[in-house]
């Protein structure tokens, strides 16, 4: 097999997204001990990026998993639900419905309340919700990446807690392209990966745990080793990951988050992720019978949903457009497969997705959106 075998298509899917050539160049850099002063050099801008990006309060701490923003989820689980309380997963997709997945794979008293895609949770029906099954721990999806829908968790976060439960937040789509507002929130772990905003190749799920999640967990039982909170914070404390880690992602983690820290300041990469948000908004506006598929005032900063008329079907998105696309040498989103099979048999429309995610710019997507364009009008 030979490297020209491989195609190098412009990713617009919603991760992963497209690496810088710098990042890409990063990757080559030489190995070095994980337990070595050589890993310092490395975890210093780190995590001095990871706080400056994610605006972590001061008594919060950050840590590395190997693995991705699932492997994240499943150790706040593991980590803060006891045996003996319930965890209510409020799902708005298929990535909230994983989190309920986890939950119960782990063996916790899990309930799931769902809402229906494109559209945000409403704190009317979760307090409903919790005043029935009185959860101990809440988990919800920031930026929910199968349907494009971003939860306000600032609200949502003070409802929980008001309520006597602890918030956990799946990010994994939004860090890196949004301020995450995470002084105000105050969930008790965030959840996110290097994969998609950040844009780096997959590898870590990163964890920003606060001061009652370390409390908690001091009292949770059979937690399991890397699913260990903990075990992982007390590794991060001296820059470290627990297990043994993808050394080349620490060099291409390194550049990029210094790079987004001190070149293209965090300020700047989040106005872009909007200006290229309302371009596409923009180009679905100005379509003949495409529409937004996520709710008005809950549309995310980092991918878009789009519903497509009614004789434009899921197979054409996948078998047609999305082939037209790579013949154009892009790669394109034809929708969350099993959300788009939901949604035909209850005969409404398909959607396809357009990611606007990491280090993509708006130069990049504008010309995207142009041939995108014109291969919709052949539909």
């Amino acid at each position: 097999m030979s490297i020209d075998e491989f195609a190098d298509l412009k990713l617009f899917i919603t991760g992963p997204t497209y690496i810088r050539p710098e990042i890409r160049k990063a990757a080559a850099l030489p190995e070095f001990g994980h337990r070595d002063r050589e890993n310092d050099k490395r975890s210093a801008p780190i995590f001095s990026g990871l706080k400056a990006l994610a605006g972590l309060p001061d008594d919060y701490r950050s840590f590395l998993i190997n693995g991705s923003g699932s492997t994240c989820m499943e150790a706040s689980i593991r980590s803060l639900v006891a045996d003996d309380e319930v965890v209510l997963n409020v799902t708005v997709g298929a990535f909230g419905d994983l989190y309920h997945t986890i939950s119960l794979a782990n063996g916790k008293l899990a309930v799931k309340l769902e809402f229906e895609p494109g559209s945000a949770i409403d704190p009317d029906v979760l307090v409903e919700a919790m005043d029935k099954h009185h959860p101990s721990v809440v988990t919800i999806t920031h930026n929910e990446t199968s349907t494009g829908v971003t939860n306000d968790i600032v609200s949502l976060c003070k409802l929980i807690r008001d309520n006597n439960a602890m918030p956990l937040v799946d990010g994994v789509s939004i860090f890196g392209g949004a301020d995450l507002r995470l002084a105000e929130a105050r969930p008790a772990i965030y959840c996110t990966a290097t994969q998609k905003s950040l844009a780096l190749p997959a590898g870590f799920g990163i964890g920003f745990v606060g001061p009652d999640a370390m409390e908690k967990a001091e009292r949770v039982t059979n937690k399991g080793h890397s699913s260990d909170i903990l075990k992982q914070l007390a590794k991060a404390e001296s820059g470290q990951c627990l297990t043994t880690p993808n050394t080349a992602l620490l060099n291409q983690m390194a550049i990029q988050l210094d790079h987004i820290e001190h070149t293209e300041g965090v300020e700047a990469r989040f106005a872009r992720h909007e200006t290229m948000r309302d371009m596409v908004h923009g180009f679905v506006n100005g379509l003949d019978g495409f529409e937004l598929f996520a709710q008005e005032g809950y549309r995310s900063p980092t991918l878009t949903t789009v519903r497509c008329p009614k004789g434009v079907t899921a197979a054409t998105l996948k078998n047609v457009l999305k082939e037209r696309m790579r013949e154009r040498g892009y790669l394109f989103d034809p929708g969350y497969g099993k959300l788009n099979t939901r949604l035909e048999e209850a005969g409404r429309a398909a959607f396809f997705r357009i990611g606007h995610m990491g280090d993509m710019t708006p130069a990049m997507l504008e010309e995207y959106l142009g041939e995108l364009g014109e291969e919709l009008e052949r539909l």
